[in-house]
């Protein structure tokens, strides 16, 4: 087989990985990965605004308002005025937020970022120049994309 089909196939099968360990989480955790992340935001800072989540993310305030919405609608978050500025609007976990997050399974990512640690130096570095080479032979380096292994718009409900 040619080195570019195997490339190919190893593409394929991180994209069809993901999207099934995507489908799979959605299920079990009854949220996205990008919900999931805003929900992970959120319990760190106890109250962000969603330009914090935004900048964390990096992603758009669009994109973050986004999710912020769905997840305001299945009870997981809510916006309130903020303690210390009431010109700013804050969003805060609820009970049943906290409980979705102790109880969903790990995001494909976080187990990519415990095994990308192990590697040595060498082998970070090298992976990185090779996914960003392959991002810009696909016209993917201008693409908005935040640090999480999800397939499809960030946006997309569950």
């Amino acid at each position: 087989m040619r080195r570019e089909e195997l490339c190919l196939i190893a593409l394929r099968r991180i994209m069809r990985t993901t999207e099934l360990y995507g489908r799979d989480f959605g299920r079990e955790a009854g949220v996205t990965a990008a919900q999931y992340r805003v929900l992970q935001t959120v319990a760190e800072r106890h109250h962000v605004t969603a330009k914090q989540i935004a900048d964390k993310l990096r992603v758009s305030a669009a994109t973050v308002t986004a999710l912020v919405d769905r997840l305001v609608q299945k009870g997981l978050v809510l916006r309130q005025k903020s303690l210390v500025d009431k010109r700013r609007t804050d969003i805060a976990l609820t009970e049943q937020g906290k409980e979705t997050l102790e109880t969903a399974p790990d995001l494909l990512h976080q187990k990519f970022v415990k095994k990308f640690a192990a590697l040595e130096e060498w082998e970070q570095a090298m992976l990185v120049a090779s996914l960003e080479r392959v991002a810009t032979m696909v016209d993917a380096e201008d693409l908005d994309a935040a640090p999480l292994l999800d397939t499809g718009d960030i946006q997309r409900s569950n």
